[in-house]
């Protein structure tokens, strides 16, 4: 029996039962609507399925509500429902539900679709039962988010089972990460102009990145940091000290009007210096805030941006840069795959085996002693995380007992770089990327305060101290990186002959 459009929203708008007593009823009446097959047309439960099992990535076994192979995984809860909590459900599941390009969260009365592709952006599409009952035509925002144009809410819900793939951003993670980072660097070039400090441009402008970035993910209230800029366009000194309150608020926790803000600090909200933005530069911030920051790449926007803040470096904006396929050449070999060894040996014995590599991968330790924006150790702690939830995973499917969380952190990862602007942003860099880690994979967000200082990422020269001596490395058990190559002639102007010479015979 075939439903229409007002038929479904009348039914389910009047609905009181619980999730348990209304999801599947509500998902095959969905099948009706849509004209598909239900869950029950596959008897084997290996393409399509309600109830689908799947290792929970916080322990113990869970169940996808509905599965359905290459299109979705959709978890339900009960009206009013806090929706996000179902969404990391799914994230928690993914892996072991093979992926699926949509990952669909459901109240009865609302249906909200996360898109799940890689190297692209997410997405997030949210329809409820009025749009439904009048099967309205997609808004242009949408619109300009969908590869189908000039199509209604029915006919997109029946895209989730006949054409995922339609689902999938036009735009790259790549593509957005760099023109991110182009911005960013036309405002610091702004303040270059204006004579700013370079270095107290780059912590303001790094700042401002963090806010950016948690803004999106959902640290600070939804559009807190948009607001504060558009009421104050065009209106300099209002804005500065609107982000002096802010950023104080940041650094020890507090209230911006009626928003609750966490405690951040780590040392980046350590003032409430905040320079003076133009009405270009404040336009420019207000196209930035519009961007999807939550999905950011920081193997790639790191060094793009240390180009913009360094006077020295600006010439090298539209040089050649060391993606994340890059890196992986060297940090696999040399960091993965003796611990990908360790763990396929591991898997293979007992639990007590399990626990064992499971300690030593927890505290590996990796050292970059010229690691600039930090790229190479943001892909090493992402690379530690995806593997230590591998094995908390294998731990779920055999009933063993495992840690709630992921142990590994930015206190895995190590650096030495000299200069300063790339320092601090390599600090951003590996907490941007493991806030981001934990979000994606259902983790929600650490304990207060939400960053930490970075002691093991050092300012300082790793080839020689101030008094000439050769400085102390940290011990660590892997080290990575891509040191750079500057020609004889320039490390001879550099250090001398004599200098060279010991180099070279090191």
């Amino acid at each position: 029996m075939s439903l229409t459009p007002v038929q479904f929203a009348a039914k389910w708008r009047l609905n009181r039962r619980n999730e348990r007593g209304a999801y599947q009823e509500h998902f095959l009446d969905l099948c009706r609507l849509l004209g598909q097959e239900t869950p029950n047309q596959d008897p084997t439960g290996e393409a399509y399925a309600f109830e689908k099992g799947a290792g929970k990535q916080d322990g113990g076994q869970g169940f996808a509500d509905v599965w359905r192979r290459n299109c979705f995984a959709w978890e339900y809860k009960g009206k009013h429902a806090d929706l996000t909590k179902a969404y990391q459900q799914l994230q928690q599941y993914r892996e072991s539900l093979l992926n699926p390009p949509l990952l669909i969260a459901s109240d009865i009365e609302r249906i909200v679709i996360h898109t799940n592709f890689t190297n692209a952006v997410k997405r997030v599409y949210e329809i409820g039962l009025a749009e439904i009952e009048q099967d309205r035509w997609l808004t242009p925002l949408a619109e300009a988010r969908w590869t189908r144009p000039h199509a209604t809410l029915v006919a997109m819900l029946r895209a989730m089972f006949a054409d995922p793939e339609s689902f999938r951003p036009a735009e790259t993670i790549d593509a957005v990460t760099r023109d991110a980072a182009v911005k960013l660097g036309e405002i610091a070039q702004t303040l270059a102009g204006y004579g700013e400090e370079p270095h107290a441009t780059a912590h303001f402008l790094i700042r401002v990145l963090f806010c950016l970035f948690a803004e999106d993910i959902g640290l600070l209230p939804r559009n807190l940091f948009r607001n504060v800029i558009e009421s104050s366009l065009f209106q300099a000194p209002v804005l500065q000290a609107k982000l002096r309150n802010l950023f104080r608020d940041m650094r020890d926790g507090g209230y911006y009007g009626n928003e609750r803000i966490v405690h951040f600090n780590g040392g980046l909200f350590d003032d409430e210096n905040v320079l003076q933005l133009d009405g270009e530069a404040m336009r420019t911030l207000i196209a930035l805030s519009g961007m999807d920051w939550s999905s950011i790449d920081p193997s790639i926007f790191g060094t793009l941006f240390e180009r913009s803040l360094d006077p020295a470096k600006r010439a090298q904006l539209g040089a050649h840069y060391t993606d994340r396929s890059d890196i992986n050449l060297i940090v696999e070999p040399v960091l993965m795959a003796p611990l990908r060894e360790g763990w396929e040996a591991a898997k293979a014995q007992d639990e007590p085996a399990v626990r064992a590599f499971h300690e030593q991968l927890a505290g590996t330790t990796v050292l970059d002693p010229a690691c600039g924006s930090g790229n190479f150790l943001y892909v090493s702690m992402r690379a530690l995380l995806d593997l230590e939830k591998t094995v908390l995973a294998e731990c779920d499917q055999q009933g063993w007992a495992r840690p709630a969380e992921p142990r590994v952190s930015p206190q895995n990862v190590y650096g030495i770089e000299i200069n300063p602007y790339a320092h601090e942003l390599a600090q951003a860099t590996v907490w941007i990327g493991y806030l981001q880690w934990r979000n994606e994979n259902g983790y929600g967000f650490p304990p207060e305060p939400i960053l930490r200082k970075l002691d093991n990422l050092r300012n300082m020269d790793s080839i020689l101290a101030p008094d000439g001596s050769e400085p102390a490395w940290p011990a660590v058990d892997v080290i990575v990186g891509n040191p750079p190559f500057l020609g004889g002639n320039k490390i001879r102007k550099k250090l001398g002959t004599t200098m060279l010479t010991g180099l070279c015979r090191v």
